[in-house]
């Protein structure tokens, strides 16, 4: 007996994203509630007809303007009566709130659910309290962290740096294929009017910057910024009365069978990704060359390149050859990739941002980077032991 995929029964309805910048000086609280509105009125719904609310890992004041905002204060707000809501941080990944949201719409707990993801690092950071950072502003370090920190490995540009290092290793991939991950966001963020950085980089620059974490360099790491994204989650069945066809969710993939661990996976070379994507494809007809667009996290650009591989865009081990000169990639290629700049221009929002554009590509609302006669999009996020992926389709 095949069985129902629980994830057909929920749609994005709406999408929304607040300004997004370096030091805005805004509050959280602001930022979420501009993305928020602008979701729920981009669904053709009011505040009355939300009555869910998911975000993800929820209010944390430990890390500074990593997640200064939790699902209550978005609640109370704006006087949402909700049913039901959500706000944690042990999840597959940043993807977490909206696969609960997924799931509680899917299980009758909520018709409509606002899920966002916002953060003000550009403005809470300083050169003392950096939230990518672990042990540094005289905190105790535990749980994972005590083993990693005495080390020097003090933030996931050391982690997911040996994960690269091993996969040149055992691949022979190398920087001059992997530049084309940055470059092309460049050249795609140069389209986006809300992109933080449009100026051209060339594989000089790229090449030239200095060193993050071996073998990282500045172009590698995405871009702390101020910004929040929302989208609403709906019922298939409330999509006769919302404003335009929403988008539908034909797969989702939140799979961690490896160890949850940064650095004692079986494979070095693979990610949670890895996992995730195999759940995926595991549910749906679809298959790897079905897909128009794909929006892959870019956090660093190693973590695209492992989701490509994760796709199965490619095989493991041919990532680097797979984007070697940069045109499978680009817009006009056969897979164009993070089409709005990604995190390593247009700026780190954790994800959602690949959220969001792949709505607007499906929905034919971006612009000067439309994908022509997108229908399809893959949209995958996290890094290490984190891993979520979602494939999206026009309604």
């Amino acid at each position: 007996m095949t069985p129902e995929i629980g994830e057909r029964r929920a749609v994005i309805s709406g999408a929304g994203q607040s300004q997004v910048g370096r030091r805005l000086g805004r509050s959280g609280l602001d930022l979420t509630l501009e993305a928020a509105l602008e979701a729920i009125a981009d669904a053709g719904l009011t505040t009355r007809d939300i009555d869910g609310v998911s975000t993800w890992p929820g209010h944390q004041d430990t890390t500074p303007g990593f997640s200064p905002v939790g699902a209550p204060e978005v609640k109370d707000a704006l006087r949402l009566p909700v049913n039901w809501f959500s706000g944690g941080g042990e999840a597959p990944g940043q993807l977490g709130a909206l696969f609960n949201a997924v799931a509680a719409v899917a299980a009758g707990f909520a018709r409509h659910v606002l899920v966002f993801r916002t953060m003000t690092e550009s403005t809470a950071q300083t050169q003392a309290e950096r939230a990518s950072i672990v042990g540094v502003g005289g905190r105790r370090v535990g749980n994972r962290f005590q083993w990693q920190v005495p080390f020097n490995a003090i933030s996931a540009a050391t982690w997911i740096g040996m994960y690269l290092q091993r996969h040149m290793h055992e691949y022979g991939t190398i920087k001059e294929q992997l530049a084309q991950i940055p470059l092309t966001c460049r050249r795609h963020a140069a389209l986006n009017p809300n992109a933080v950085f449009k100026e051209p980089l060339t594989m000089e620059e790229y090449l030239g910057a200095r060193v993050i974490s071996s073998p990282f360099g500045l172009y590698d790491c995405d871009i702390p910024i101020d910004g929040s994204t929302a989208v609403v989650v709906s019922h298939v069945d409330t999509a006769p009365g919302l404003r335009k066809v929403p988008v539908r969710i034909e797969a989702i993939g939140a799979a961690l069978h490896d160890r949850d661990s940064w650095d004692q996976r079986r494979d070095l070379t693979t990610m949670a990704a890895h996992d995730a994507a195999r759940m995926l494809w595991s549910r749906t007809d679809l298959r790897p060359s079905d897909v128009d667009v794909a929006e892959l996290y870019d956090g660093f650009s190693f973590c695209t390149l492992s989701w490509i591989e994760a796709f199965g865009f490619c095989e493991t081990g041919e990532g680097g050859g797979f984007i070697e000169g940069g045109k499978r990639i680009a817009l006009g290629g056969e897979l164009p990739l993070n089409t709005n700049g990604g995190q390593l221009s247009a700026g780190r929002l954790h994800g959602y941002g690949f959220v969001h554009e792949a709505c607007r590509q499906l929905w034919g609302e971006a612009g000067e980077r439309q994908v022509r006669g997108a229908e399809v999009a893959a949209v995958g996020v996290g890094g290490g032991p984190l891993g979520g992926c979602m494939l999206l389709t026009r309604g």
